[in-house]
Parts: C-alpha cells; sequence; structure tokens
C-alpha cells in the first residue's frame, strides 16, 4: 500500500503493510497475494530498449509484452511499479530466469540494501529517499541479467526521468555502455537526491538552534526528536548502500564491467560523503538536545533565582509587620503618633538594603 503524502509518519504506514502475510512454514521463495482488505497498487510495466543510435520507449498492459525484448541486442530496461500483484513477479520470473528467493525480496519492502549474486545474475536492493512531512524511504529492487536490467518500486512517483531524459536525448555514457551503466546511473540518482534533503535538514538544523536560544519550549523539542529519527533513518539507509556500491565495484561475475567500476568509485564517494554529513548533523542534533536542556535549566534557574530574591525581600518585612501586628496590651509604640510611618520607613529601608546588597552581588 502506498502510503499518503504528507502523512504524520509515512514510514510507519509503509512498514505496516509492507508485504501480505506469509503463512508460517510457507516454503521460501514463496509469493503471497494481498489480503482482501488492503488495497493494491496497480501494476505498471514500462519498457524502454536502446542502443547507441536508437531509443524504443513503451507502456505495457501485461507481461507477455516483454518477450519482444528478451534476447535483443542493446540494453533492455524494464520498469515494474507496484509489487502487490504475484503473478506479474512469477511470469517476469519465469521469462528472464530470476530467483524465487530474490522474487520474495522484491514483495518485501523492508528489505535492508544489499546485493545477492545468482546464476547470471544480480540482485541489488536500495532505497530512494525523499523528504514531504517527515522523510519517506522508497525501496527499489532490481535484478541485472545480461543485458537487461528490470526494477521494481512500489510508489507510482517516477523517479528516473532525469536517467530517461538522458536515454532520450543521448547525454553522457549511458546509451553507449550497457544495462550495468544503467544500474550505476539509477543508484547514482538515489543518492544525490539526498544531497538536497540534507540540505533541507541543515535548514531544520539552524532553526532549531535559533528556536533552542530564543524560546525553547515542547514544539522545539519535538522537532529536535523527529529531526534525529529522519537522520537516523537516513543513516540507515546510506550505510548499507556503501556496502552495495563496493560490491559492485568488487564484482567477480562479469557482469559489471571494468569501465562502469570507475564511476562506482565515484558512487563510493558520494556515499562516504553523505555518511560524513549525516554523522556531523546526528552530532548537531544531539548538541541541540543538550543545548534545549541547558537552556531549560537556565531558564528554570532564573526563575528559582527571580523567586528567591523576591522571598528574601520579604521575610524582613513579614518579621516586621509580625512584631508590631502583636496584640500585647502595653506596646511601646502603640500610642506614639508616627509609630505608623515609622513601620513604613523600616520597611522602605530595608528593602533599599536588600536591593542595593543584591546589585553587588551581580544577582539580578
Amino acid at each position: 500500500m502506498t502510503p499518503k503524502r504528507g502523512s504524520a509518519d509515512p514510514l510507519r504506514l509503509r512498514i505496516r503493510h509492507a508485504r501480505p502475510h506469509v503463512r508460517p512454514g510457507a516454503p521460501p521463495g514463496t509469493l503471497t497475494p494481498p489480503s482482501p482488505d488492503e488495497p493494491v497498487q496497480p501494476t505498471q510495466i514500462r519498457v524502454i530498449w536502446y542502443d547507441q543510435d536508437h531509443v524504443e520507449e513503451c507502456q505495457l498492459t501485461d507481461v507477455a509484452g516483454c518477450s519482444t525484448f528478451a534476447g535483443r541486442l542493446g540494453t533492455t530496461w524494464i520498469d515494474v511499479t507496484g509489487v502487490g500483484d504475484p503473478t506479474v513477479l512469477r511470469e517476469l520470473g519465469k521469462m528472464y530466469g530470476l530467483h524465487p528467493l530474490a522474487l520474495e525480496d522484491v514483495q518485501n519492502l523492508r528489505e535492508r540494501p544489499k546485493i545477492e549474486t545468482y546464476e547470471g545474475q544480480k540482485f541489488v536492493v536500495f532505497r530512494l529517499a525523499r523528504l514531504d512531512s517527515t522523510v519517506m524511504m522508497e525501496q527499489i529492487s532490481a535484478f541485472l541479467v545480461g543485458q537487461t536490467l528490470i526494477t521494481f518500486q512500489e510508489d507510482p512517483v517516477d523517479p528516473w526521468e532525469p536517467v530517461r531524459s538522458s536515454i532520450r536525448s543521448g547525454i553522457g555514457r549511458v546509451r553507449s555502455a550497457g544495462a550495468d551503466y544503467l544500474l550505476y546511473s539509477l543508484i547514482d540518482l538515489a543518492l544525490d537526491e539526498v544531497f538536497p534533503l540534507l540540505e533541507q535538514l541543515g535548514d531544520r538544523v539552524d532553526d532549531l538552534e535559533q528556536a533552542v536560544v530564543d524560546k525553547p519550549g515542547p514544539e522545539t523539542l519535538n522537532g529536535i526528536f523527529a529531526l534525529k529519527r529522519e537522520l537516523l533513518i537516513l543513516r540507515k539507509t546510506v550505510w548499507p548502500e556503501r556496502e552495495v556500491i563496493l560490491g559492485l565495484q568488487q564484482d567477480q561475475s562479469g557482469l559489471i564491467a571494468q569501465d562502469t567500476r570507475l564511476y562506482l568509485r565515484d558512487a563510493y564517494d558520494h556515499a562516504v560523503q553523505l555518511m560524513d554529513m549525516l554523522e556531523m548533523y546526528r552530532d548537531l542534533a544531539s548538541n541541540l538536545l543538550d543545548a534545549y536542556l541547558s537552556s531549560l535549566s537556565n531558564r528554570l534557574n532564573d526563575i528559582m533565582k527571580t523567586l528567591t530574591i523576591i522571598s528574601t525581600i520579604f521575610v524582613p518585612l513579614t518579621f516586621v509587620v509580625g512584631l508590631y501586628g502583636m496584640n500585647f496590651k502595653y506596646f511601646p509604640e502603640i500610642g506614639w503618633r508616627f509609630g505608623y510611618l515609622f513601620v513604613w520607613v523600616i520597611i522602605v529601608a530595608i528593602v533599599a538594603v536588600l536591593l542595593r546588597y543584591f546589585r553587588t552581588r551581580h544577582w539580578f
């Protein structure tokens, strides 16, 4: 089920409906149909075939149309949106010899980014990050089978238009390279999407720093915790993706060309840079929490200091009025004409002396 844009916590919604319930004890590689009470994202199949001089692009209604491109010279990219229909997965798996364990992982949208090597094919899982009201992670599953790349995603929002535009226009080396370079292009695009996202999170760090200094409150604390959670989600994504890129770079199956490994090395550098930025922002977020607690403590100390000063001033005044409020019959000043004025002079003198003393001590 695709989470609603702008929901409070899309990641939790995505995990809750990540895959149909699997019957305990089911054989490995079992594809399970969705539950009747859960809506399923309709499956869409988009195919691009290209070589150095030609490009063909079409939208298919069923898997059978992919047979036209099977075994064809050039590079074929089959992009499948919607993984809830097990029939589509089975037919594609049968047509291209996809391993059933990998197909089961395609249907499970909670997979950790990873790379698996099967006979004649590579299975790669990575994630695409977006920032709406919070960080949203979209799982991308990809099969590299010879000169064919098959990708699966659940969200109908198309993130690959920049790559498609490069294929159509022939910009770069994507048309002259094979499916392995196309896979690199998708992974590199997923990494590049994290940079502007981190910039937005960096702006939130600046805003929270200002809020901590100016007026810390419950909303500020909630913002700090939300920021820490989103940075943690990104770290759990980028860290294993770095290992995925390293695994592709060190591939020994022959599916990754030597030229593509050079570009994978550049993508690995991007992943390392992202990790450094994530660690920096995580440290800043932790410092924000410490600064928030310190700011609250300072504000509490200021309040307590003010109350203490007021209490200290009123203690001797209470003693004076209590002393002259006693109801003894023979009171020395009770018949004095200026007794009331005398008490006020004492009160004002005590307040003045105490205020002067507090100011000399720089207590306010």
